[in-house]
């Protein structure tokens, strides 16, 4: 085995990024504005500052400044746990027998357990500086309630957490977790909202989904005083807070005088992904990289893959401004897959205008191939990988394959978003053998899709 370049390739603290990168003035086709719900009209700033921190809808609107620094505060929170590792998949290449080298970079060195952080202390920190008193959102798998409940417990702010119910139920240590950081956390769909009951009573017994457990964070944010709403995807302003992962990466590949000829993240909304590519997206705007851009998301909830690119709901309960985006209709409610935070209906504004414009490639992936990834890279590189992280793995695994029956050395270069060990009950069914794959029905999306609001 030749290992010239180092297994991890760590940044200096000294070279964590000071500030963080938007890719919106660098798009040739800027993502389509948000939409007042009622008007149809673009939502303006002083609406959505009625959901989130001031600041953070001042960055969600920013399509000017392409770089944008990140306050001292924040900056000594992440140095708790960034820069993260760059790591070559030494024992992984050498187990497909591929010629490609295959980099993961590793967001699941800190308590919450994956990228989520990356946000959550920006977040959280814009909460203060506001004066508030706390916050509301929502999360699939935990790992974002996680991160926020840690970030509020680092800021002092009350943090409610609205858990998709089936995750709820089957990461009841994640939930734990919550409440050690001083967080409550409540099952979505729930009876403390008017938008949860509605729900339940035209969907009884339901899971649950992000777009149920979003309404929810949204009312009680807006009907609590002192309170904001914060959340850990699809808005611009979180691809914004995850791109010191893109940057981080560019820098260390830099090191090792490596560029990347693939990128592959997991997609749900959009967050590891967007963070992880959105630097090498620039790049391939200025016309200073030839790269490809893979997004891998889950049969189970094809946004990307099978959904329509139009005007939505960001939200189940229709409380939320309307987004462009890949789309599966604000009331799809996708099967129990496992990977519980991918189980979103929709995608990124800016990923779907780059996956219309063809810059962003996609896959969908059935859940039991993803384990067979996950164990794989689990076997091999010794890290139990989060569900949603094993879809990217299975990108990788497949480009890398690619890449041995082409006889092609590539650079792939992919997201390891988080690790497993919350997600025991997940790798228990799929070692019992009874884990199931579910594939939606076509007239299943067309009747969610044949809701779309008109605008």
């Amino acid at each position: 085995m030749n290992t010239d370049i180092p297994y991890k390739t760590y940044l200096s603290e000294n070279e964590l990024p000071k500030a963080w990168f938007n890719l919106k003035p660098l798009m040739p086709v800027k993502p389509a504005p948000l939409l007042n719900p009622e008007t149809r009209q673009p939502v303006t700033m002083q609406e959505l500052s009625r959901i989130f921190c001031e600041e953070l809808a001042r960055q969600e609107f920013d399509e000017t400044n392409e770089y944008i620094p990140i306050p001292q505060p924040v900056y000594d929170v992440y140095k708790m746990f960034r820069p993260s590792p760059l790591v070559r998949a030494y024992f992984l290449e050498q187990a497909l027998g591929t010629p490609a080298h295959i980099y993961y970079k590793f967001e699941g060195n800190n308590t919450s357990g994956s990228h989520k952080l990356n946000s959550a202390v920006p977040q959280a920190f814009y909460a203060k500086q506001q004066g508030l008193t706390g916050v509301t959102t929502e999360t699939g798998a935990g790992q974002w309630g996680t991160a926020m409940a840690m970030a509020c417990a680092f800021f002092k702010l009350d943090c409610k957490v609205f858990m998709v119910k089936c995750s709820y139920e089957q990461k009841p240590h994640r939930r734990d977790v919550m409440r050690t950081y001083g967080a409550s956390v409540t099952p979505s769909p729930s009876t403390e909202t008017a938008v949860g009951r509605r729900i339940l009573e035209e969907n009884p017994g339901t899971a649950g989904s992000l777009g149920c457990a979003i309404s929810e964070a949204v009312e009680a944010a807006v009907n609590t005083p002192g309170y904001r709403y914060v959340l850990g995807s699809v808005l611009s302003l979180v691809m914004l807070h995850q791109s010191v992962i893109g940057l981080e990466t560019k820098a260390a590949l830099e090191k090792l005088g490596e560029s990347p000829d693939v990128i592959i993240g997991c997609a749900g909304g959009g967050s590891n992904l967007g963070g992880l590519s959105g630097p090498f997206v620039g790049d391939v705007l200025r016309g200073k990289l030839k790269c490809r851009f893979l997004a891998v998301e889950p049969v189970g909830c094809p946004s990307l893959t099978r959904g329509k690119y139009a005007y939505d709901y960001c939200d189940t309960g229709k409380v939320c401004p309307l987004a462009k985006m890949y789309t599966l209709g604000a009331g799809y409610m996708p099967a129990p897959i496992h990977a519980g935070g991918l189980r979103y209906h929709g995608m990124n504004s800016m990923l779907s205008q780059l996956h219309e414009d063809g810059i962003l490639e996609a896959i969908a992936a059935p859940q039991t191939k993803v384990f067979e990834a996950a164990r794989t890279f689990a076997r091999t590189e010794g890290i139990l990988p989060a569900p949603e992280s094993g879809h990217a793995i299975y990108g990788a695994i497949q480009e890398a394959l690619r890449c041995k029956a082409e006889g092609r050395q590539e650079n792939i270069v992919f997201g390891l978003s988080g690790t497993g060990y919350f997600d025991m009950v997940s790798y228990q069914r799929f070692n019992d053998g009874v884990m199931q794959d579910f594939t939606p029905a076509d007239e299943d999306i067309a009747k969610s899709l044949s809701k779309l609001p008109r605008v």
